[in-house]
């Protein structure tokens, strides 16, 4: 079983250490941050499979980190802090936390908690792993296996750069997409020429699934941070 990749957000250093020897112990991959601002960052660029995140960071307020990066992924997130207060806890949920584990907190528990999101993970990636080798979204169909994407059932004369971004954004349905995010996944890099580029292969794939470009139904853009896929009935 492939481990997971997990962004440890925590600005005490004994703590973020505790956390990361304990999750290579268990052959967790990790990503780790020390404040809100390059926690966003880092969630952003490498798309971590579950977060966990410290409220009291120097910066910015772990709360804040929770709500932005709910602006383009739903990737689980436990809080890890000292704050017990009920209103601390309702505050991390209702922004977006899917989890809450107050300090101190014993190394069985962490890795329970992590057990248990990975499980949840595996049940949504099995749910959608049946329909995975075809896509089907309206009028839009994408045969992975063949390589091949069809509007109305007319195949589409796609760049192998449209294609790509096609499943990339395929495979993300419902999710914002990053610019470094995607840039990444395409080039491997995220350079301002990388961007640009995109937003010119995103225009030329719009001519060639939607049926209005200058209202797309398909992909959607947020300004400044990215592009969705959006299910279309």
């Amino acid at each position: 079983m492939n481990k997971l990749l997990i962004l440890v957000v925590e600005d005490d250093t004994s703590v973020r250490n505790l956390m990361t020897t304990t999750l290579k112990a268990h052959d967790y991959r990790y990503l780790t941050a020390q404040n809100g601002q390059t926690a966003i960052l880092e969630a952003s660029s490498h798309n971590p499979d579950i977060v966990l995140l410290d409220l009291g960071l120097p910066d910015i307020d772990g709360v804040q980190v929770i709500k932005k990066i709910r602006t383009w992924s739903n990737v689980p997130i436990i809080v890890i802090s000292a704050r017990s207060e009920d209103t601390d806890k309702i505050d991390a949920l209702d922004a977006g936390a899917d989890d809450y584990l107050t300090k101190p907190f014993s190394v069985e528990e962490l890795l329970a908690r992590l057990r248990v999101t990975q499980r949840r993970l595996m049940m949504i990636n099995k749910d959608t792993s049946v329909e995975a080798s075809v896509f089907t979204d309206g009028w839009l169909r994408i045969d992975y296996a063949a390589g091949c994407a069809y509007i109305n059932d007319e195949e589409l004369h796609l760049t192998p750069i449209e294609y790509k971004l096609l499943c990339l954004l395929s495979k993300n349905v419902g999710k914002v997409l990053t610019h470094t995010f995607i840039t990444q996944n395409i080039w491997g890099s995220s350079w301002d020429n990388d961007i640009a580029s995109l937003r010119v292969f995103m225009t030329t794939l719009r001519k060639k699934i939607e049926k209005m470009p200058g209202s797309p139904q398909y992909i959607q853009t947020h300004i400044g941070v990215g592009y969705r896929m959006m299910k279309v009935e």
